[in-house]
């Protein structure tokens, strides 16, 4: 892992970062609706923490984050998600790392699943890296909106996803999402062209025979 500190007085985003950091401090959410028609026959959950994931380590605005020494660019992230615990009817957050590999992945977070999805614990698995970033599901829910409230003085930069229940459209299988950004590092620009991004690594997955 490594972390680069961004210069700042030389930032092209200087201005707006310091507003939206200092200022008007925003954070915001935009909830879409993502085609996963393709990705019918695969274990859905896994298949769209690494679609996301190899994502975010596309977009720099997605990786970037504060810390002591100021405000920076992790190299690349791996997913921090939940898991439901079907007995007590709660749930954990455990972490994975990513592979560019999927069927890699895979072995991890099936492992990781196996091992920690019947905990009682917030979050069972310890060692969580600093560029990990935040995904849930809340598979018994589709939405149209979605909105986390994060109270750290408006300093958490990195971006939380949550993805609903799908639904059926004219044929097509849609996925909502809920995008959670901050305004310091991330404008709607870039949350369009990561939706973009995400639509088109789904459009083009594949992975073992579809069952």
């Amino acid at each position: 892992m490594a972390f680069r500190l961004i210069d700042v007085e030389n930032w092209d985003r200087k201005e707006f970062y310091r507003h939206f950091i200092n200022e008007v401090v925003c954070s915001y959410s935009v909830v879409v609706n993502i085609d996963i028609t393709n990705l019918k026959g695969q274990r859905l959950y896994p298949a769209m923490i690494w679609l996301l994931t190899k994502t975010v380590n596309d977009m720099p605005q997605f990786r970037t984050a504060l810390s002591e020494e100021g405000v920076g660019i992790f190299d690349d992230m791996h997913p921090m998600y939940t898991v439901f615990n079907k007995e007590n009817k709660n749930f954990s957050g455990i972490w994975s790392y990513f592979s560019e590999d999927y069927g890699e992945f895979l072995k991890s977070y099936e492992s990781d699943t196996a091992m920690y999805s019947t905990s009682t614990r917030y979050a069972p698995k310890e060692g969580t890296p600093l560029n990990a970033f935040n995904i849930s599901m809340i598979p018994w829910l589709e939405f149209t909106s979605f909105n986390a409230n994060v109270y750290d003085e408006g300093k958490f930069l990195l971006p939380i996803f949550t993805m609903g229940k799908y639904f059926e459209r004219e044929g097509r299988r849609m996925l909502p999402l809920a995008i959670q950004a901050h305004h310091a590092v991330c404008d709607g620009y870039h949350i369009g062209l990561f939706v973009q991004k995400l639509q088109e690594y789904i459009d083009s997955f594949q992975y073992g025979e579809q069952v």
